[in-house]
């Protein structure tokens, strides 16, 4: 439980800081949501810009499903269905 000072501020508790990772000069992000207030933690665009393009290359060439067959092994047989 928290309460709202005279300037509108609120302490987030500890354990949701670190759940989402704040620290001091974090940026967050407040959205109502059917009468409810979300926080979601700010993810800036060159944090994003940092990994475009990183798994180019290091991935085999293919179509999806190839990608998927590969990342999922051998697929078993079909269980037979009761009869």
């Amino acid at each position: 439980m928290a309460t709202v000072t005279r300037k509108g501020q609120v302490s987030l508790p500890k354990e949701i800081r670190d759940a989402l990772g704040l620290v001091p000069g974090s940026e967050v992000e407040f959205h109502l949501e059917q009468g409810q207030v979300v926080l979601r933690k700010r993810v800036s665009p060159e944090i994003l810009q940092q990994w475009q393009g990183y798994l180019r290359g290091k991935l085999p060439a293919g179509s999806v499903d190839e990608m998927m067959e590969l990342l999922r092994g051998e697929r078993l047989p079909a269980e037979a269905g009761p009869e």
